[in-house]
């Protein structure tokens, strides 16, 4: 089975395997997604502590911050 199958506009098929380069930029590309994914989730964490901390809502710190 195929990993890339590029269909172009004439109806031209092209079946191939990725190559070594496509599959490390693939894995590089995995690795940044999960690295930005955990940034966003600690920062939601620091957030909410936050919000915990001061004994307010988003909503009421929105309308502090204006």
């Amino acid at each position: 089975m195929a990993d890339v199958i590029e269909t172009f506009a004439d109806g031209t098929v092209i079946e191939r395997d990725f190559t070594a380069a496509e599959l490390a930029q693939i894995e590089t590309d995995k690795a940044t997604q999960l690295a930005k994914q955990a940034e966003a989730e600690a920062k939601a964490a620091q957030k909410a502590a936050l919000l915990d901390r001061l004994g307010i809502t988003e909503d009421e710190a929105r309308l502090l911050l204006g």
